[in-house]
This record gives structure tokens, sequence and C-alpha cells, in this order.
């Protein structure tokens, strides 16, 4: 175990921002669904559904500035400001457009991408989904714009922006979500459009703040708009090389995600409500983890632009049991939480019965995600070993995961339960081929120039 206390005082620092600003977003998701469903029967059914393309756009968009991080720690370790502001331009760049062909399909076919997560029979529910679609993706462009600065800002130990938006972002939407879902202050009351409405206009105010800071007030990386235009081809080819591994990781999980959220549906609305209760307190039991992990990557990788790869083994070893801890604790905290967060919702008595028995049943895989997650996400990607994390996940993503979904839903009819549980099999295994990797050296590449 590290014995020096600046460790866990700087992974604190750096995952403490992040976890609140996942827990807000999914505050701000989590207000949009019980909102909603005080505005008729299939509205939880349509904006959770949505939801799952808005999904895979940000968990993309975390993964293509993620992918910049491990760049940018290693460099900052070498106080190489200019080799990071190039980097910045890269990763500004692919997240913008990513999020600009998100719009485009959002906004060109969205009966077609409606309908790959909700059911063609549900024709109640895709109509009311029509409404919050494409309104909802004009909020990825800011998204973007938020990620690629928030990210880059990690990167070089700077997280304190993060409070500010988040709690902006908060306070907006749910305010938002008051007035225009049930028309307060003289407004007509918009129902799902008005959640989407107030959606966007959060994410445009948060995406302000982050600018303004990110030009203005930060003082760690000196940077200005026109810097962003200025990329260079060895910095286009290095984050190819070891950041958009880290990208393709997330975007190719998020669109396995995607993919699971099209089995559900397809299992109808019961199922539909059911997997989107599960979802959220699954997701409010791994925030911490996963923020945590990013500042766990930011430390290691800061290590091995120094070249201590001493330091580098002791911080992995160290990272692994902390949070093996923290698993242990969330596992219990989701799986006793299991009621009451299910009551939050008008879910009718079956629904609520499927809701509690899935989360009881998949809480106890949050061991194996919070042991995984700090190996993947923390110890590897940080060390530049971002290529194997991506195969691991693909190889769990396409050829079990997936597979064994689709099969368990329509051959084998499984309850629905069975079925959700098969979403997340992987979970079970996954940290025994992260456990193995780590035994050896070969994890350890510095990417720096």
């Amino acid at each position: 175990m590290v014995r020096d206390r600046k460790f866990y005082r700087t992974i604190l620092r750096l995952s403490l921002p992040a976890a609140f600003q996942s827990a807000v977003n999914l505050l701000v998701v989590m207000a949009d669904n019980v909102m909603v469903t005080r505005t008729g029967k299939n509205a939880l059914s349509a904006v959770a559904q949505s939801n799952a393309v808005t999904t895979f756009v940000t968990a993309a968009l975390t993964g293509l500035s993620t992918g910049a991080v491990v760049l940018i720690s290693q460099y900052w370790g070498k106080k190489d400001g200019s080799r990071i502001r190039t980097v910045c331009a890269v990763a500004f760049t692919v997240c913008v457009l990513f999020a600009l062909l998100a719009i485009g399909l959002a906004e060109l076919f969205p009966r077609a991408l409606l309908k790959l997560v909700i059911n063609g029979g549900e024709t109640a529910v895709i109509d009311l989904a029509m409404e919050y679609l494409p309104i909802v993706c004009l909020s990825y462009l800011p998204l973007a714009l938020t990620s690629a600065m928030v990210g880059l800002l990690k990167g070089v130990e700077v997280v304190r922006v993060t409070l500010y938006t988040t709690i902006l972002s908060l306070f907006a939407n749910i305010g938002l979500n008051y007035v225009l879902i049930f028309g307060h202050l003289g407004l007509p009351a918009l129902g799902v459009r008005g959640a989407a409405i107030a959606t966007v206009i959060a994410r445009l105010l948060e995406a302000g703040l982050v600018w303004v800071y990110f030009f203005r007030v930060q003082k760690a990386l000196p940077i200005a708009p026109k810097d962003l235009t200025k990329s260079e081809g060895w910095a286009w080819q290095d984050y190819a090389r070891y950041g958009l591994p880290v990208g393709l990781t997330d975007a190719q999980w998020a669109l396995v995600n995607l993919l699971k959220a099209v089995i559900l549906g397809q299992m109808g609305k019961m199922m539909i409500d059911a997997a989107s209760v599960t979802d959220m307190i699954m997701n409010l039991g791994t925030m911490f983890t996963f923020a945590l992990a990013g500042g766990a990557c930011v430390v290691v990788g800061k290590a091995v632009g120094e070249k201590d790869y001493k330091r580098v083994r002791e911080y992995a070893g160290t990272i692994q049991i902390m949070f093996l801890g923290i698993g242990m604790v969330m596992c219990a905290l989701v799986f006793a939480l299991r009621r009451p967060f299910a009551s939050l919702y008008q879910l009718d008595a079956d629904t609520f019965a499927l809701a509690t028995k899935m989360i009881g049943i998949c809480a106890f895989t949050l061991l194996g995600t919070t042991y995984h997650a700090s190996c993947f996400i923390g110890i590897n990607r940080g060390a530049g070993d971002s290529r194997f994390v991506m195969v691991v996940d693909m190889i769990c993503g396409w050829l079990v995961v997936l597979p064994l979904s689709a099969v368990a839903a329509f051959a084998l009819h499984f309850p629905p339960a069975a079925v959700y549980f098969c979403t997340r099999v992987d979970q079970c295994f996954k940290w025994i081929i992260a456990f193995l990797r780590l035994r050896g050296n070969k994890w350890i590449k510095n990417v720096t120039r």
C-alpha cells in the first residue's frame, strides 16, 4: 500500500468533482424520467428509450475526450505545454465532428432510430418519443464542447470547474423541467417536449460556463480559442495510436449498451420501464467507481510520464485494493436501496416487482465492475495500455454479451430478469482478465515523444 498521503489526496481531488458531475448528470436524467411519468403512462418508456441514444452519444464523447487525457497526463508529467495544446486541438475537433454526425442522424432518421430501441407494436410510445428525440439531440453539440474541455482540463489536474457546471446544470434542468413539462409561469404544458427543451437549454448554459473558465479563468494551461485550430500530423497520429483506442472502447461499449437497449426494447413496455429504473440505480452505483478510476488514470499517467515505473507499480497495487473495498460497499448499498429507489417511479405492481428483482440480482455484479474498472480505466489506460482494454471490451461485448442476451430473449425465452442479467454477465468474469494482465510489466507503456 502507498503510504504517501499526497497520493490519496490527489486521487480524491481529481475524482470527487467528476463523481459529483456524474451524479448530477444521472439526477438530471432521473428528474426527466420521474417528472414525465406524471404526464402519462407511455412517457417514461418514450423518454427512457430515447435517452438510450443520448447515453450512447454521451459515452462516446466521454471516451473520445478521455483518449486525449492518456496523452495529456503523460505530457503533463513532462511539463510539455506546447504538445498538450496540440493534442487538445485534435480532441476538440474529434468531439465536435462526432456530435454533428449524431445530430444529423437523429434529425434525418428519428423514427428509424426509435424503432430500433422500441418495439414496433408500441406505436403510442414511438409517437411520443418522436416529440422528444429530434429536440434533445440538439444538446449533443454543447455536450461535445463541455466533454472535450472538461476532459482536457482533467489531464492537467484542473477539476474545480466541474463543480460549477454540475450545480448549474442540475438546478437549470430541474427548474426548466418544472416550468416546461407542467406549464408554469404562464407557459403552456409541453410534456416530453418540455423535458427535451429543458435539457438543451441546460447544456448550453453548462457549455458557456466551461468555455469562459477554459479560456479566461484557469491558468494551469494557458490556451486561446485559436489554439484549437492548430493541430499537427504527429498529434493525429499519436491520438489514433494511443488515444483513439480509449475513445473506440467507450464508443463501441456505448454501442453495445445501445444494442442491449434494442434487445430489451423488443420485449415490451414493462421490460423497458423496469430496465430504465434498474439501469439508473446501477449507474448511480458505479458513478463514484468510474470517477475514481478516471482520477487514478491521471495519477498513473503522470508517473509514467516521469518514468518512475517503480512508483507506477506501487500505485497499481494500492488502487486495486482500494477499489475492492469500494465494490463491496456499493454492492450492499444498491441491494439495500432497491425497493425505496423503485418506489420513486409511478410503476404498476408487476413492473415494480420486476424492477426490484432485477436490481437485486444485478447488484452483485458491482463487485466485478468496480475491480475491473480500477484496472482498465484507471491503471491500464493511464499506463498507455489502452489497446489491450479495447480488445477485451470488444470481445466481451460482441462475442459474449450481445449473442447471449439475444439468444436468452428471443430463442430460449428466458424470464425478463434473467435476460437483463445476461446483459451484465461479463461483469462476473472480466475482473479475472484485469487481474492477470497486471501481474507482469507489459501494461506499462510510455507514449510521450
